[in-house]
């Protein structure tokens, strides 16, 4: 249920309808926007009266919301969520670009990467230390001490990390990580976005391979649930008939999700098509799109790298690439205003 309240109510009377919604164990979620203060309801709003609410003076409109989502709903909070990271954000007027390998190697590997990519306009560095693969011979990553590398990367060059976790046990050793990726894979292990969701960084949930949109928000969901509301979106390409790419890259989830959501969403053209001459064209639109921030791996030798070489661009080749991307997104801002 959604509360719209009246233009600056008066603050006893709001005071005392709070009190009554949590006698009846109803969370409140306040959203203060720039014409309308609204009071989100979560919880068993079924045995409340929407017209003895709606007859309060301090009280515009009560709505009822259908949708099994409510922290993750736009209904909920109608301004764009903007998540600081102290030396940059993620959402509102920036263009995110988080860059970088694949799988992390070796520390002058992924420490000349996130210089050459900084150099370009990156704002994040990517980098997975655990990997998940089809194939239980192929690399898995450099685990812990991939963690420590990345670490290193930021102390040198700036950027905050995001990395992927696939484990419960693995939490422990991502207390220093910027922000927590969940990968596809794990978009509906529902004990991992519960743990997350009781943590104090940002998590950035990539969708299902074959997730539908309400399927990707209720997994925001879980983790907004627990308390942790800087919740990043990332549609890194679904599962589809077509064989020529790697997946399918659904740009249209950029309006939708803008329209159902309130949190940022990322878009990887890499993982979506695993061809890097597709990398740019994708980006491009997806900017042009309205995505919030883009991730796009980035590696200083494709032919030998140990993970996903084949979607990787070499520096020289981003460099360009994210200098269009961001002359294309101060384009966007400047027709939209």
């Amino acid at each position: 249920m959604i509360v719209v309240l009246k233009h600056d109510p008066n603050q006893a009377q709001l005071e005392s309808l709070k009190a009554w919604l949590q006698e009846k164990n109803i969370v409140i979620h306040e959203s203060i926007g720039h014409s309308n203060t609204i009071l989100g309801l979560v919880g068993d709003t079924s045995k409340l009266d929407g017209d003895l609410i709606a007859a309060l003076d301090i009280v515009e409109s009560v709505k009822r919301v259908q949708e099994p989502y409510k922290n993750a709903n736009r209904k909920f909070h109608p301004e764009d969520t903007i998540i600081d990271l102290g030396c940059t954000t993620i959402g509102g007027d920036n263009l995110t670009i988080m860059a970088g390998p694949c799988s992390v190697e070796t520390e002058e590997q992924v420490v000349a990467i996130a210089r050459a990519v900084k150099a370009s306009g990156a704002t994040m560095l990517r980098g997975g230390a655990f990997k998940p693969r089809t194939s239980p011979y192929s690399f898995q990553g450099l685990g812990q001490r991939g963690l420590e590398i990345l670490k290193v990367a930021r102390q040198e060059t700036g950027l905050p990390i995001v990395t992927e976790l696939m484990d419960l046990s693995q939490l422990p050793l991502f207390k220093d990580v910027d922000v927590i990726q969940i990968g596809a894979r794990n978009m509906q292990n529902f004990d991992l976005l519960k743990a997350v969701g009781h943590q104090d960084r940002p998590v950035m949930i990539k969708r299902g391979m074959s997730a539908t949109y309400e399927e990707w928000l209720m997994s925001a969901e879980y983790v907004m649930s627990g308390g942790n509301e800087n919740v990043i979106l990332c549609e890194r390409g679904i599962r589809t008939f077509e064989s020529y790419t790697r997946n399918t890259l659904d740009l249209a989830a950029i309006p939708v999700m803008k329209k159902l959501t309130h949190l940022p969403i990322i878009i990887d053209p890499s993982h979506a098509t695993g061809k890097s001459w597709l990398v740019e064209p994708l980006a491009l639109g997806a900017v042009a799109t309205g995505c919030a921030g883009l991730q796009i791996e980035v590696h200083n030798d494709p032919a030998h790298a140990l993970c996903d070489g084949s979607q990787s661009l070499k520096p020289e080749v981003f460099d360009p690439l994210a200098k269009k991307l961001l002359k294309l997104h101060a384009a966007m801002k400047d027709l939209e205003g």
